[in-house]
């Protein structure tokens, strides 16, 4: 009796094979839609805006500004940093086409929304803008068939039966 040949390492089942879902027939990677850049581009952005604020507050924490509670800034601190890294990293897999980004995305999006309208509306209109129009094209193309057609994969999960 013969045993069926093994499926050799980069076999169609794994999810990153040239056959899996972040590649095209032929072995070539899928092309990234322009929405789904535009989105990781605005998410980075915004990751860049949060660890320059963060460099910025450090700097003034190390410079002696007076604040009512050490601890509390440095807790403020590592917030920035930590939603810096969290944009960043939302960016990225995005624009790999992972499938829970797209919630990260419009919930940071939201976030913008919510500092970007009461920036407008209080005078600071270039602030204001800077965040707003970013913010709507994102949330924008994240609806977009062609962003959610690209971030459909899941992971490294064992194929289904």
């Amino acid at each position: 009796m013969s045993r069926p040949p093994a499926e050799p390492a980069g076999s169609a089942s794994s999810p990153d094979s040239p056959d899996g879902p972040d590649h095209q027939d032929g072995g070539r990677p899928a092309a990234v839609p322009g929405a789904a850049k535009v989105v990781s581009l605005v998410a980075a952005a915004e990751a860049t805006a949060l660890l320059a604020a963060a460099g910025w507050y450090a700097y003034e924490l190390l410079s002696g500004s007076p604040v009512l509670s050490f601890w509390g800034a440095v807790f403020t601190l590592g917030l920035l940093l930590a939603f810096s890294a969290w944009l960043f990293a939302v960016a990225v897999f995005l624009y790999r086409g992972y499938r829970w980004t797209r919630a990260a995305a419009l919930v940071a999006q939201l976030f913008v929304l919510t500092i970007g309208v009461p920036a407008l509306t209080s005078g600071l209109v270039l602030a204001g803008l800077a965040m707003l129009v970013p913010a709507v094209v994102a949330i924008v193309f994240l609806f977009s068939n062609k962003v959610i057609n690209h971030a459909s994969r899941t992971g490294s999960a064992p194929p289904t039966l």
